[in-house]
């Protein structure tokens, strides 16, 4: 039994290995460096200063051959035959946009596997979106003209590669910012790439993060999966960096700010421009109403009534008089409005904000 074992361990293991090199080996013309495990162990001065945790592994800060600093991802146990490390590698890869972290290396050595990207100096968004009194803090201009530039990325995932590539995963924790703080879009395991002429794709598991995901990936019956996810996304993304504040926030005193998006739907219906913000100039308002006018719309029910990335990218560059509210964004179809959630054949494995999970079918 214990040689039986052992046997399936390893078969297993060489298969995920001999995937990924099959991949890397067909890969003709490939941009990134292959770093060795050793160099990477040497630029990262044996893994000293960690920049972040997740899901994916660790990332610590490297110096390159060029004496430039690199983020390196060290990645944890794959899954999917290493298709979360084959995403990365292929989607951005070989992409370059100011708008898109730029991949600079690779490894994959035994069961060994990391990524090597340009080093952000000042981290992910969110610690700016939901940071407190005295820390540091973003002025809604800066918000207003990191959402354009992120906006512009998305755009080109969808329209600007040979490929398009539906992301997925777009959340404050995966736009990075450089040292002058223009967004980079980052975080491509859970991305895939579809031929662009097609509309509707089709996933086999639903993928992403609670909060962010777009409902047509939990119900059916809305419409099918296409790039409008990513819009849907970005709505959650860039509502939060209208409101510096979580989209729902259990702990809110009054209960109908709980879900901010519903909140100041109603406020913007009833003339309410305000939203009760102190210390904010007019001006910042202006953007403030922008962002939130086209957030609305970019989180639409129905993916079809949701705008796309290059049409919110004319709405954010427009004038904020030229926009006319949508209608209000529900957060289930009606027929599910009584807790009936049979029909979406969908069975949640996770369902807490702000966890990346996968839901399978039954």
């Amino acid at each position: 039994m214990i040689a039986f074992f052992i046997f399936k361990w390893r078969s297993r293991h060489l298969s995920l290995y001999t995937g990924i090199e099959d991949f890397l080996h067909n890969e003709n013309n490939f941009g990134p460096i292959r770093y060795s495990y050793s160099d990477i162990k040497k630029m990262s001065n044996r893994f000293k200063q960690k920049l972040g945790e997740g899901g994916y592994g660790c990332v610590f800060k490297g110096k390159l051959r060029s004496g430039h600093f690199g983020a390196i991802k060290l990645l944890g146990k794959s899954k999917g035959n290493g298709q979360e490390f084959i995403n990365e590698v292929a989607t951005i890869g070989r992409i370059h946009h100011t708008n898109v972290v730029q991949l600079i290396g690779y490894c994959v050595e035994g069961s060994k596997r990391a990524l090597v990207y340009d080093f952000m100096p000042n981290g992910s968004l969110d610690k700016y979106i939901y940071s407190k009194a005295g820390s540091i803090s973003l002025s809604f201009k800066q918000m207003y003209e990191i959402s354009l530039g992120v906006a512009k990325g998305i755009e080109y995932l969808h329209q600007g590669c040979d490929m398009q590539i539906l992301h997925f995963d777009i959340k404050p924790h995966n736009i990075l910012l450089d040292q002058n703080f223009i967004p980079k879009i980052s975080d491509f395991g859970l991305a895939k790439l579809y031929p662009t002429e097609n509309s509707i794709v089709t996933l086999t598991a639903v993928r992403g993060t609670m909060g962010y995901m777009a409902p047509e990936l939990f119900y059916k019956n809305i419409g099918g999966v296409s790039h409008k996810a990513d819009v849907y996304s970005f709505g959650m993304l860039l509502m939060e960096m209208a409101s510096k504040r979580k989209n729902l926030n259990p702990m809110e005193e009054h209960l109908s700010q709980i879900y901010f998006p519903s909140w100041v739907y109603d406020q913007y219906s009833q003339g309410n421009f305000h939203l009760d913000m102190i210390n904010v100039s007019e001006e910042e308002r202006v953007i403030i109403k922008k962002m939130v006018i086209i957030a609305l719309w970019c989180i639409q029910l129905k993916p079809s009534d949701r705008p796309s990335m290059d049409k919110v990218i004319e709405m954010l560059e427009g004038d904020v008089e030229s926009l006319q509210m949508p209608t209000k964004p529900a957060l289930y179809p009606e027929e599910m409005s009584h807790g009936d959630t049979e029909d979406t054949n969908l069975n949640p494995v996770c369902s807490n904000m702000g966890l990346t999970c996968t839901l399978s079918a039954r």
